[in-house]
């Protein structure tokens, strides 16, 4: 049956409180020079109670470059009506306000009307004479099971956390972990130190030359710090299941070849075992909080200490395949699979794109069935623009058998860009969005983001290696957070396609409005609309079993639509 629904967007969120009890909450709205962010304090910030729609309902949740966020509309299959909104209370070219990034100081009386299209403008030019774009959805081709979505708990996160009172905090933990939240289920953490710290370190530092590791008996104050903030993500979340995935940069400098934190330094050979020991023995320990571990990898980018030393100045361990290979077969594999802790996952590489499936064949020309110890491979994304998602389906060809999880991602690290925040910036959410939609479609299971907060400068960091974060903390007033348009952009995946969703088959013929689909653990569909045309494109998404329906949607937007 065609069903013709005109969609133009409401002015309403249906969006939720940090009380579960309370009403619904709204975006509070402030202009920057980059675009919009959404302000929480202690006692406001935005979230969404997950739409359930029913029978021939259609939810459409959208985002949109001009000021929606998580806008809701309610639709019916097999039904003529039509959706509008009142007129703007104004226009965005009245916003003259610039947001300075040191002091994120910006006049708050603007209200959200004021940030929408203008409706007028959406209804003269949404039709083309081409007509609408036909999208075809049928569930009964299924691709990968999807693992989940979460971002990073660095140095840098827990100090930043301390800043904040306990209220704010808990609006970052739920706006990432809970369900009316983005719907995190995964979560990073360095194994000692990272770039994102006050200072570099790492366990059993001293003694020196000391394989038995006998001063790593308890967990370091940087990381009991970190297990108090998890146990709170997970008690104001609601969430029992947290999958930990736990990557190490660097050993103490005495197990290194160059004796120093960065650099050209590879693990000496007599430490091979030490090395493979100390992982375990965090997995023992964080076990023993009751923060267990779900998985590790095999160490953080290990061309930084190879290829790359001469602009990573940061912690970081070099590897070439062959010896990995080595330290994998012989040692921390069968260390971890004949422990209590033999179901710990282990994801190979956790480097660029550039180096799959090369690195994986080579280290099995070393050792013949070392792969066997790999559940999955962990990719970063920083290099997506210029290496396909072509790489990695070679490699899953390849060995079909293994997990592909994104394990780090933000924008600001590449010498063309600003190095920290642009905040509100919809270009870099548009980023997010385009390449989480890409990897999807190219069988990764899930993405795990980098750090889920930074202050205004994209720090701090020891190294000054200032980058971007969806969420971004006013470390000036410690009364504020600002989420990005990023944040809202990986919503409209991890929110609406829970683990255990499986992709299916959606095929849209257009260059600039993308499309990935999903049959998820309740029954329902879930299908993400990426627009990143200048102007309004109507869609006439046909599902096999359920019929069709023709959505309208506005320029530069991101949309989620949900029916059973």
């Amino acid at each position: 049956m065609f069903c013709k629904i005109l969609l133009v967007f409401c002015l309403s969120f249906s969006c939720y409180i940090s009380d579960a009890n309370a009403g619904s909450s709204e975006c509070l709205p402030r202009r920057t020079k980059y675009g919009l962010v959404c302000v929480c304090t202690a006692t406001h910030c935005d979230y969404l109670e997950n739409p359930q729609p029913n029978d021939n309902e259609v939810v459409v949740v959208s985002s949109s470059k001009e000021g929606l966020r998580f806008a809701v509309s309610n639709l019916r299959f097999g039904e003529n009506s039509t959706i509008t909104k009142s007129n703007p209370l104004g226009s965005s070219a009245e916003e003259k306000e610039e947001f300075k990034n040191a002091a994120v100081i910006v006049d708050s009386g603007q209200t959200f009307a004021q940030l929408l299209l203008n409706t007028t403008k959406i209804l003269t030019s949404r039709l083309t004479s081409n007509g609408p774009l036909e999208l075809q959805v049928d569930r009964s081709v299924e691709y990968q099971k999807i693992t989940g979505f979460g971002g990073a708990v660095t140095g840098t996160v827990s100090y930043l956390l301390e800043l904040l009172d306990q209220q704010l905090q808990d609006h970052i933990f739920k706006s990432y972990y809970h369900k009316d939240g983005l719907g995190f289920n995964l979560l990073r953490t360095p194994i000692g130190g990272c770039d994102f710290d006050m200072a570099p370190w790492a366990y059993n530092e001293e003694p020196r030359d000391d394989p038995k590791l006998s001063n790593f008996t308890k967990l370091d104050p940087h990381d009991e710090l970190k297990v108090a903030h998890l146990k709170r993500l997970k008690s104001v979340s609601n969430l029992d299941d947290l999958k930990i995935m736990a990557a190490a940069w660097s050993p103490p400098p005495w197990m290194k070849s160059n004796g120093v934190w960065s650099g050209f330094g590879v693990l000496k050979t007599e430490y091979y075992q030490a090395w493979a020991d100390y992982h375990l023995r965090f997995i023992e320990l964080m076990d023993a909080k009751n923060m267990p571990i779900w998985a590790i990898s095999t160490g953080n980018e290990p061309l930084n200490g190879i290829a790359f030393f001469f602009f990573v100045h940061f912690m970081s361990l070099g590897w070439i395949p062959k010896n990995q290979a080595i330290w994998l077969n012989d040692f921390l594999g069968p260390t971890i699979r004949n422990s209590k802790y033999k179901d710990v996952l282990i994801f190979g590489n956790d480097d660029q794109r550039f180096s799959f499936p090369t690195w994986f064949n080579r280290m099995n020309s070393t050792r013949p069935g070392v792969l066997n110890y790999l559940d999955g491979f962990a990719v970063h994304w920083y290099w997506d623009e210029v290496f396909a998602p072509s790489l990695m389906d070679l490699t899953l060809k390849q060995m079909p058998d293994k997990l592909l999880l994104n394990t780090e991602s933000c924008i600001g690290d590449k010498p063309w860009q600003t190095h920290g925040p642009e905040l509100g910036s919809w270009e870099r959410g548009e980023q997010y969005a385009v390449d989480f939609l890409h990897n999807l479609k190219h069988s990764y299971n899930g993405w795990i983001d980098w750090n889920i907060i930074l202050d205004e400068q994209g720090g701090p960091s020891y190294v000054n290696n200032t980058v971007d974060s969806p969420v971004i903390v006013n470390a000036t007033n410690r009364a504020e957070i600002y989420k990005q348009p990023s944040f809202y952009a990986m919503g409209h995946f991890s929110k609406f396609v829970p683990e255990g969703s499986v992709r299916i088959e959606a095929q849209l013929l257009s260059l600039s409005v993308e499309t990935v689909a999903f049959k998820r653990p309740d029954g329902r569909i879930a299908v993400v609309l990426l627009n990143s045309e200048n102007n309004p494109v109507d869609v006439l998404l046909n599902d096999k079993d359920r019929g069709e329906v023709l959505i309208s949607i506005p320029a530069n937007s991101w949309h989620t639509i949900l029916y059973t």
